[in-house]
């Protein structure tokens, strides 16, 4: 997680902190340490590199103890001292002026504290507040080096103390990260049975708005079953659909750029986990809905492998090619969920994916963090604020606004324009953060038109896709 979000800034090499050589942070412009394992012994060599240098350093976790024990004297070189682990109910991340959440699951993990020795060496950057009005230091920066009392990579959301540490990350990747103010907007899960009328409503007002937008295209459309057609099944190529091939044709000409987003957006005639019908289910990856009505995500679908992915890939492009459309060069998984060798597929075929990833433990780039096997029992998402060229090799264009949901959703609330707007501005304490929501043409056209005219007040510039890619 911490190096897809350093390669917005840099290109990086990871890889296990006992293997680090001595010297090797020469060879760099900063260095990243991830203490995800309680008192793991670390090299003398690492330990004596990082107390030498004068290059950016950002510490996150455990095992910052050792550091300290190795320094001649830790406190009078940083101006803070590492102390005890705090166990209080810590819910809120101060950053840059902005309260970000901590979600209570994440609170028995504990904050490792730190006391500030000389106020003119170091600060405390992000203070945590419990639920009694206490504050506990959470980042930490004295010198070159930037301390996390914790790994903020768990319990994760569009609000959290996650974005401090995105923001803290890029300032070791690239101390001079240009400050842009983007934002992007993308339109749904555009398939054959959508309405032609809608989708021209929402082209005229973007480009009456002056914003270039994304249309996601499922270029197949089914119900196998007839869910939605009283049994009946129903398949609908992009083609046979003239009103809503001229209306992308239309939406092309307001400012829209046309992607992929699946060949059917769902898998066979079974529900996964919901109907079987396009834009409704997983089409890469298997899942169901738990007693408790949240969805799990199981495993890579049985007949996952690059040929089959690779012919899913093919078919969906025809589509397009049949519709009189040119090859979309961005692709979004459905429901954002793929296998490992999904994803590989997805960026031989596409410049860039748009989506948060799914990936699983046990793999990363050439196995030097694992095992070079993934392990779907063990997976994880990852939402980022800006591009990023994730351990997949793939370049990302950011989605991290989410979009809006009128009710209650597998345990997830309701997400109104203000929600989206709220964290848009929780956003703002990460330089360079591309503001960036989908959102669906079914739903009234007044929330999209309370969001992007909120994110204009903000200062944000609506931009294609394309060029947050480029650059």
């Amino acid at each position: 997680m911490a190096a897809n979000l350093v390669s917005h800034g840099s290109k990086y090499t990871v890889h296990a902190a006992v293997n680090y050589v001595a010297g090797e942070i020469n060879s760099y412009t900063g260095l990243v340490y991830v203490g995800s394992t309680y008192d793991e012994p670390l090299p003398t060599a690492l330990l004596d590199d990082v107390l030498a240098t004068t290059k950016p350093v950002l510490w996150m976790g455990d095992n910052i103890w050792q550091l300290s024990a190795r320094a001649t004297n830790f406190a009078t070189q940083y101006g803070f001292t590492p102390m005890f682990f705090d166990f209080t109910n810590t819910l809120t991340v101060t950053y840059k002026g902005v309260a970000l959440q901590r979600n209570a699951a994440a609170v028995p993990s504990g904050l490792l504290q730190t006391v500030i020795n000389d106020t003119t060496r170091a600060q405390a950057i992000a203070v945590a507040t419990n639920d009694t009005g206490g504050t506990v230091n959470w980042a930490t920066k004295g010198a070159n080096l930037t301390y996390i009392g914790e790994v903020p990579f768990s319990y994760t959301g569009p609000n959290d103390r996650y974005l401090a540490a995105i923001d803290l990350l890029g300032t070791v990747s690239n101390p001079t990260m240009l400050a842009r103010k983007r934002a992007l907007v993308r339109i749904e899960d555009v398939s054959a049975d959508d309405s032609p009328t809608q989708l021209r409503a929402i082209a005229d007002y973007l480009y009456s708005k002056n914003v270039p937008f994304t249309v996601a295209v499922i270029p197949f459309y089914v119900d196998p079953n007839g869910y939605y057609n009283n049994g009946v099944p129903v398949a609908l190529h992009l083609r046979q659909v003239t009103g809503v091939v001229n209306a992308l044709k239309y939406m092309q000409s307001r400012g829209g750029t046309l992607i992929m987003h699946g060949y059917t957006h769902q898998y066979s005639n079974i529900a996964n986990p919901y109907s079987g019908v396009s834009a409704d289910d997983f089409e890469f990856y298997r899942a169901h809905i738990s007693s408790t009505n949240y969805v799990v995500y199981d495993t890579p679908v049985a007949e996952d492998s690059m040929s089959w992915t690779q012919g899913r890939i093919q078919k969906g492009l025809l589509e397009f090619s049949n519709a009189g459309f040119q090859a979309p060069t961005i692709f979004e998984p459905p429901h954002y969920a793929a296998s490992a060798i999904d994803y590989q597929v997805f960026n031989a075929s596409f410049t860039a994916r748009y989506d948060r990833g799914l990936y699983a433990t046990g793999w990363c780039p050439n196995g030097v963090c694992g095992t070079g096997t993934p392990n779907y029992t063990q997976i994880y998402g990852q939402f980022f604020p800006y591009l990023v060229r994730d351990i997949y090799g793939t370049v990302v264009i950011p989605e991290q606004l989410g979009n809006v949901e009128l009710t209650t959703f597998n345990n997830n609330p309701p997400r109104f324009p203000a929600d989206i707007l709220l964290s848009a501005q929780n956003n703002t304490v990460i330089k360079d953060s591309v503001m960036s929501f989908f959102f669906h043409p079914y739903l009234d056209i007044n929330y999209l038109k309370q969001i992007v005219q909120g994110l204009q007040s903000m200062g944000y510039t609506f931009v294609p896709a394309n060029t947050v890619k480029q650059g």
